[in-house]
């Protein structure tokens, strides 16, 4: 039984697939879902902390992912934490599988391939070959798909 899931989520279309996936899993009332948002570090700039002050500039962005990741909570049928990080998104969603000790993670894959692979970065290669449980990368699917999905 999966005790632990970490859904590493971020602000685009395929968050929501994530989410779809995630709810697909059968999840018991006792298990714990940990819904996560990496803000991507900028330069040598400090990491934002959830329990940090945070000027009005900054809370912004903060406030509005968090907003979101709690209307993913509220569909979940057991219990979940959020976690809102700043860092590199690959270590960082490592990070809270180890401090949460998950059972799985599951996150998007943005579909890289060759080239592009290497020179923007898989953050779901780099996950999937670090991390330290099970690891689900759920790939794009096409828009068609996603509207048949709401028809039926």
């Amino acid at each position: 039984m999966l005790k632990t899931i970490l859904a590493a989520l971020d602000e685009s279309k395929l968050a929501e697939q994530v989410i779809q996936i995630v709810t697909q899993l059968q999840l018991k009332p006792e298990t714990k879902v940990v819904l996560s948002h990496v803000i991507p570090a900028v330069g040598d700039a400090p990491t934002i902390g959830a329990d940090l002050p945070r000027h009005n500039a900054q809370e912004l962005p903060y406030r509005h992912i968090e907003k979101q990741l709690q209307i993913y909570q509220a569909h979940l049928p057991c219990q979940s934490d959020l976690e809102i990080v700043s860092g590199d998104p690959a270590e960082e969603i490592i990070r809270l599988a180890n401090i949460y000790q998950v059972d799985l993670i599951v996150l998007g894959s943005r579909g890289l391939t060759g080239l592009d692979r290497i020179v923007q970065r898989s953050v779901s290669g780099q996950v999937v070959a670090e991390a330290p449980c099970s690891v689900l990368v759920v790939k794009p699917r096409p828009e068609s798909e996603i509207g048949a999905d709401a028809t039926n």
